[in-house]
């Protein structure tokens, strides 16, 4: 939604106050100067990435689209599993989660969360971290460590394309210029010629430098932020089930260690204190 609604508004405002500023619409169909700028900033993105980054940046611009996935419903899924994990564990005993940590999609507790289910990297950073407990890790510390460790590198993932976005809006600019160079090429190879014929290259010339700038500011770099906060709010998730793991290594009580992950999630999704409980006692995921 935030996508179309800016498109729109970009679109709208610019081309609005062209055509209210007495100018016509028709001087700015250029489509080779859109050639010329798309297709080299495609090249050499092509160019200065490998494979399984330009992979990478297929797959996450969907998200442009759905946005962030961390809401408060979900993150109520994630505290009120978590909790319901972890009073399993102090009433039957650390071994006995190992049922669910082997094969959680066949847990009774897991797939009563399928919003959780359906993310394989939450599901997997959990029961890996569950295993680690289960054969005996611990040491709060250790365990932090290397939640740390793999956070960051988790983190850096997820910021490769908002990071290749901001590099193709920067040279957007350039491409822009390169288009414009080589509409005065024309102009100048054009001197002579009818006056109307001198105008239209290079209005052309011109509206090469306008697509550039419209592009890099006005569509690229945008979604290039709008990414880097849906990678925020991912980490985030992932902050907050480590919180909830190193407080319970740490020998607090089930609801006091979930308590700890809730206080770990910003404002906007935060559930209150009495939810999680609540919500687990339903026995159902959230229906919103």
């Amino acid at each position: 939604m935030n996508l179309i609604a800016g498109i729109v508004l970009v679109l709208g405002c610019v081309a609005g106050g062209f055509v209210l500023s007495h100018g016509q619409l028709g001087a700015l169909w250029q489509p080779y100067e859109v050639l010329i700028i798309m297709g080299a900033a495609i090249g050499a993105m092509v160019m200065g990435n490998p494979g399984k980054v330009l992979k990478k940046v297929g797959g996450n611009l969907g998200k442009l689209v759905k946005g962030s996935s961390y809401n408060k419903a979900m993150y109520l899924d994630l505290l009120s599993m978590i909790l319901e994990i972890l009073n399993k564990a102090r009433k039957e005993g650390m071994i006995k989660p190992e049922e669910d940590v082997g094969k959680p999609d066949a847990s009774p507790i897991f797939t009563k969360y399928p919003k959780i289910c359906a993310d394989h990297h939450v599901i997997e950073f959990i029961t890996d971290y569950l295993r680690l407990m289960v054969d005996g890790v611990t040491e709060p510390l250790a365990l932090e460590s290397l939640m740390d460790v793999e956070l960051e590198t988790h983190h850096e993932e997820g910021g490769l394309t908002a990071a290749v976005l901001t590099r193709r809006a920067d040279g957007l600019l350039g491409f822009g210029i390169v288009a414009a160079v080589l509409g005065i090429v024309i102009t100048m190879a054009s001197l002579g010629g009818p006056p109307e014929a001198l105008g239209h290259h290079v209005a052309a010339a011109l509206v090469g430098t306008l697509l550039g700038i419209l592009l890099a500011y006005g569509f690229v770099a945008p979604m290039s932020t709008f990414l880097q906060h849906v990678a925020r709010d991912e980490s985030q998730f992932y902050k907050c089930i480590k919180t909830c793991m190193v407080s319970s290594l740490q020998g607090f009580s089930p609801a006091i260690a979930v308590e700890f992950g809730r206080k770990a999630i910003l404002h906007s999704e935060r559930p209150t204190y009495a939810e999680p409980e609540e919500h687990m006692k339903k026995g159902r995921c959230s229906e919103s």
